[in-house]
């Protein structure tokens, strides 16, 4: 008993949750994959920062510690069987869930990229030699449930969520024609930014993410990450100013992939994530039942740009990502591709 009391009274500390942002709402499973990211980001960020994040983080080791030590003694524990206890809580929180996880790699492998990707590295593709293999492998670091999921999470749904994200990222960087060299799905990771972007997409009546005079929040990144409204909160996340250097997004490759991954993996309410759909946990409400917003590839699409793409029918813009879907499943070996490939029913969210 007094094992036990000790273990709550540590746990009950929770540290980790003081890195989730106020205005986001997550499931414990969520919180968990979270912190697993954040604890990640924090290693990376500033040495300014850094001491501080890992005194918070330290501080329940030292307290299991001392209450271990306690416990010990009252208990009578023998030393031999204290030092050969093992302490799961960081496996559990910075890894996600118990059970094997699965790097990117093992389900992508460089030569995979490259035939997925043959034409990124030609002189006509503005990206040229920026989206590296090893830069999208670091970046899915940051987020280990990317192609991993829960231990119960089967291969196939972990290759089919890898491929759907290659897929709509391909597309927004596709440099791809109907009669092009190798077919119009070998051309994606074509550019790394907008070009002739239309504004500088800052959303004036956001007050939390103000934009910064002469800064443009076009599209960057394999995502083509838009707005001050995603590039003020993905830089919070990933430790960089994304409202006073939204350019890095476009510089730095790792980034940019991680900027992709972010927008991937976060749910920004209405809207679920990508990760969650392709993983079968989106659970839709009223207003997505009365939307017809139905799981699949489909509402990927529809969560990434359904205001101009969806309930439309035979959109080119869907079907190229489609097309692209296809082939990549086609390659990852994917035996199921889903249902609801395109969004022609669905009414967007805005």
């Amino acid at each position: 008993m007094p094992v036990a009391a000790a273990l709550v009274a540590v746990f009950s500390v929770r540290p980790l949750r003081l890195y989730l942002p106020a205005r986001a709402t997550f499931s414990d499973y969520h919180r968990v994959a979270y912190a697993s990211s954040t604890y990640a980001q924090a290693s990376h960020c500033s040495d300014a920062a850094l001491p501080t994040t890992m005194a918070r983080l330290f501080l329940p080791p030292v307290l299991l510690a001392l209450s271990l030590a306690a416990a010990t003694l009252i208990l009578n524990v023998g030393v031999a069987e204290a030092c050969s206890w093992q302490w799961p809580w960081p496996r559990h929180v910075f890894r996600g869930r118990y059970g094997r996880r699965y790097g990117i790699s093992s389900i992508v492998t460089e030569a995979m990229f490259s035939s997925m990707f043959l034409h990124k590295d030609d002189t006509a593709c503005p990206a040229k030699g920026f989206y590296t293999y090893s830069s999208f492998v670091r970046a899915a670091e940051w987020f280990p449930e990317f192609g991993s999921g829960a231990h119960h999470v089967d291969a196939d749904t972990r290759k089919r969520e890898v491929a759907a994200f290659l897929a709509q990222i391909s597309h927004e960087t596709t440099g791809g024609w109907a009669t092009a060299p190798d077919g119009p799905y070998s051309w994606g990771l074509c550019f790394k930014e907008e070009i002739n972007a239309s504004s500088n997409y800052c959303d004036a009546d956001n007050k939390e993410w103000r934009c910064v005079d002469g800064k443009s929040y076009h599209g960057r990144g394999p995502m083509q990450l838009s707005w001050n409204y995603n590039y003020g909160p993905a830089g919070e996340a990933l430790c960089f100013d994304g409202l006073q250097e939204p350019e890095l997004v476009a510089s730095d490759p790792v980034l940019a992939f991680k900027a992709a991954l972010w927008f991937w993996m976060t749910p920004q309410e209405p809207k679920p994530s990508c990760h969650d759909v392709m993983l079968g946990r989106y659970v839709p409400t009223e207003a997505d039942k009365q939307a017809n917003r139905t799981a699949g590839f489909g509402l990927t699409t529809n969560i990434i740009n359904g205001g101009l793409e969806c309930n439309r029918p035979d959109d080119p813009r869907v079907e190229d990502r489609i097309g692209y879907y296809r082939r990549y499943c086609e390659i990852l070996d994917v035996k199921d591709l889903g249902d609801n490939l395109d969004c022609a029913q669905q009414m967007p969210y805005s």
